[in-house]
């Protein structure tokens, strides 16, 4: 019998055996189809020059299934329709009631998968546009450690340039301890800084010498400004735990440690031909791009291009990523694609290194514009987490966030509807949290009374089997995830269940069945519950036993 890890591939390569090709087995769109569906008799009948209904009829006998599958039935122009076993059916929520994780399938082939995601700025308060990165990277970085791959999280954080040294001089100035700031202290005196260097041009004379002194390695410079990148760190690792992110201090790889390769990169591509001087400027020019890559400015200073470049060479060969995975707004599209092109050119990324942009859209407000304060500036990340928490507890408030990011294409804006987002009806995160605890409330009550939950044997009512045919597809969801970075379909899926798991209740009376029924019945509810919680945990979500 195939386990719940396998069923879905072991049908298919069953098809396909008979058929020579992919059978493109769907799920069936109404239950008098069966599970699932296959139109391969069509697509074969075509090249070979048969009706549909008779290569139908020729695979039906050729489809060795009968060990899952009950008789395969031919509908309509020649689809074939499959439905499993109860048996069968039964057999794989007994699989995932012992251990939800058995579904998950491990790579064939475990890559080492560089992340970068969150990157805020040193000295300022992360803000809405840090959110979407934080919590998409977050989910990325589950998924895939939980399909077998070795995840390197790799928070770019903005610690690096002329602003630090404004920062440090201001800081001289006042005659403050930066160890007495917290971070929203360390913005206001950026803030205060840059006011200073906008008035005077004698401060902003010995700020550019301080930028000089930091990146000479200045010993009283360096101090300070190490004070400021930790003051930075305590606040985001605060936000971190607050929005139950994975990230820590070891994750944090900011610009600063790039910038002794930053010549070497230079002297490199230069030396190579792969740069060349343009206007005073070292620059990569790259077939199909409008721009050239700027390597080096006509006054001496590297910038963003550098930098990124000298990132994907410490990952690739340093880290030894097989895929570099970007989680970035949408606007800096053009900008790592550049990157990715110079990045092959000069070798820095072997054709057998992956590198994927993935982009997302706004956060928008009520009125369905860049959410922003009154006064037009970025909203604070936590004040987007305290308006939510106002409206509901904090694993609620989070789940309502998380969900409402996730479960739409990425590349979408949304809106941010607080009211909405922590609703427990409808496709929100908290809906499947209530399913989740609603789930364990029957369980418990039932544990109460003496009734113990599973074994799983008896499937006979269709929203029985319709559960545990979704419970089957749990592994085959996270690895598309895995694969395609679409965490929209874990999130369809995990709504779809939640919506079975209604439809079972109301069907099949759990507590008030009897015997080996209630004891199967009970199993159900404990495997979709595993199942529920373990998917949530892939979204960063928790999953509360009482709502």
């Amino acid at each position: 019998m195939a386990s719940m890890l396998s069923l879905p591939a072991v049908l298919s390569a069953r098809v396909e055996a008979a058929a020579g090709v992919d059978p493109e087995l769907r799920p069936a769109t109404r239950p008098q189809f069966g599970h699932y569906q296959s139109n391969v008799a069509l697509r074969l009948a075509k090249s070979e020059g048969r009706p549909p209904r008779e290569v139908a009829a020729r695979l039906v006998e050729q489809i060795d299934l009968a060990d899952l599958c009950e008789p395969l039935e031919i509908a309509g122009p020649g689809f074939i329709n499959l439905r499993i076993r109860a048996d069968v059916l039964a057999g794989v929520a007994e699989d995932v009631r012992g251990d939800p994780h058995s579904g998950i399938n491990a790579a064939e082939h475990p890559k080492r998968v560089v992340i970068d995601y969150s990157s805020p700025n040193a000295a300022k308060q992360m803000h809405v546009g840090h959110l979407r990165s934080t919590i998409i990277g977050d989910c990325f970085t589950r998924v895939l450690r939980a399909t077998g791959h070795t995840v390197i999280p790799q928070n770019h954080m903005g610690d690096w340039g002329r602003q630090f040294g404004m920062m440090v001089e201001q800081l001289i100035d006042e005659g403050l301890d930066a160890t007495t700031l917290d971070l929203p202290g360390a913005e206001a005196l950026y803030q205060r800084a840059n006011a200073h260097l906008n008035e005077s041009e004698e401060f902003a004379a010995r700020a550019r010498d301080r930028v000089v002194a930091l990146q000479a390695g200045d010993a009283e410079t360096r101090r300070i400004w190490q004070q400021i990148i930790d003051i930075s760190l305590a606040g985001f690792n605060a936000t971190y735990q607050r929005m139950n992110v994975l990230l820590t201090d070891d994750d944090v790889a900011g610009e600063s440690i790039y910038n002794d390769d930053l010549p070497v990169v230079a002297a490199d591509l230069e030396q190579r031909g792969i740069a060349v001087m343009d206007d005073g400027a070292l620059v990569v020019f790259v077939d199909g791009f409008p721009a050239p890559a700027m390597i080096r400015n006509r006054q001496g200073g590297y910038g963003y291009d550098c930098t990124d470049l000298a990132a994907v060479r410490h990952r690739v060969g340093d880290l030894g990523a097989d895929r570099l995975i970007y989680v970035v707004g949408t606007p800096q599209q053009f900008h790592f694609d550049l990157i990715f092109a110079v990045s092959r050119k000069a070798g820095y990324l072997p054709p057998e290194v992956s590198a994927e942009f993935v982009g997302f859209g706004q956060v928008l407000g009520a009125d369905g514009k860049k959410f922003s304060t009154r006064e037009g500036t970025a909203v604070t990340l936590d004040s987007l987490l305290d308006a939510a928490e106002a409206e509901a507890a904090p694993a609620i408030a989070l789940a309502a966030i998380k969900y409402a990011d996730l479960s739409s294409g990425l590349q979408k804006d949304y809106t941010f509807d607080v009211e909405r987002m922590v609703a427990t009806t409808g496709d929100t995160g908290p809906y499947l949290q209530y399913a989740h605890a609603r789930a364990t409330q029957i369980l418990r009550k039932a544990e109460a009374e003496g009734y113990p939950a599973g074994p799983i044997t008896l499937l006979t009512e269709p929203e029985e089997q319709t559960l545990a045919l979704l419970l089957s597809r749990f592994g085959e969801v996270v690895d598309t995830v895995a694969e395609t970075l679409q965490p929209h379909r874990l999130c369809g899926y995990l709504y779809e269940l939640a919506g079975a798991l209604s439809v079972f209740y109301e069907k099949c009376p759990v507590l008030k069945s009897e015997g080996a029924v209630r004891a199967s019945r009970l199993g159900l509810c404990l495997a979709t519950k595993r199942v529920i919680a373990t998917g949530l945990d892939l979204l960063g979500i928790q999953a509360p036993d009482r709502m």
